[in-house]
């Protein structure tokens, strides 16, 4: 299984970006897809998750500026980003899993990672 992440890049505050990852070798429809980000000296923190169907699940602090969605024909994933703040600076992860409702916020419950994308904000 592998997973391509793509569309970082540096941008400035209040712009937009469209983070797409592509997965092969896993039959896409069936799993959870997950976006997670890691900050300089921060822990690794949940963005965003979309279910086999079409559920979405966006964490707190971007729920008003991040939309997850997925296209299962092209086996891709998109996290879109507005209104970009210099907080968002951070590799972005996505991985694809197993995950059940109550831990797909949780990077335990995926198995496989793509190799991240770096999002720099500046102000």
């Amino acid at each position: 299984v592998q997973l391509q992440a793509s569309g970082g890049g540096l941008v400035q505050a209040g712009d937009s970006l469209r983070l797409s990852c592509a997965i092969s070798g896993r039959r896409f429809s069936s799993y959870t897809m997950g976006w997670f980000r890691q900050a300089p000296g921060k822990e690794r923190e949940f963005v965003a998750a979309i279910r086999r169907g079409t559920n979405t699940y966006v964490a707190d602090s971007v729920k008003s500026r991040f939309t997850v969605s997925r296209d299962n024909p092209k086996n891709t994933m998109y996290l879109q980003m507005n209104s970009l703040k210099p907080e968002d600076t951070a590799v972005y992860y996505c991985a694809t899993g197993n995950a059940i409702l109550s831990s797909m916020m949780t990077s335990r419950a995926y198995d496989y990672w793509g190799q991240g994308t770096l999002v720099t904000v500046s102000s």
